[in-house]
């Protein structure tokens, strides 16, 4: 005799909490996530301050002193994404060889 398919079977259960996890996923991608404007992103002080594990007291410094290039919109400062990659490239400084 076949088994009778219901909500409450193992696989389907399984499925389903599969399905739940997979959109949990999802939503969290797509909220990390922004569109580009002209093949640039933009961030956030908050999201440049975690990048680079200073403070964002210490992030208005790097722009008073011009360490760091932004754009002041509307009283939100951004930066952009290669300006903060071209600076750090920038300062690098290679170890020692022995």
């Amino acid at each position: 005799m076949e088994e009778l398919i219901t909500k409450r079977n193992k696989d389907v259960v399984t499925f389903f909490e599969s399905l739940e996890e997979l959109i949990a996923c999802l939503e969290d991608t797509f909220e990390e996530t922004r569109p580009l404007l002209n093949a640039e992103r933009y961030l956030t002080d908050k999201e440049v301050a975690e990048i680079l594990k200073v403070s964002r007291r210490t992030l208005q410094d790097y722009r008073n002193q011009g360490v760091l290039s932004y754009i002041l919109l509307g009283g939100k400062v951004l930066y952009k994404e290669s300006d903060l990659e071209k600076t750090l490239n920038s300062n690098y400084i290679k170890a020692f060889q022995n």
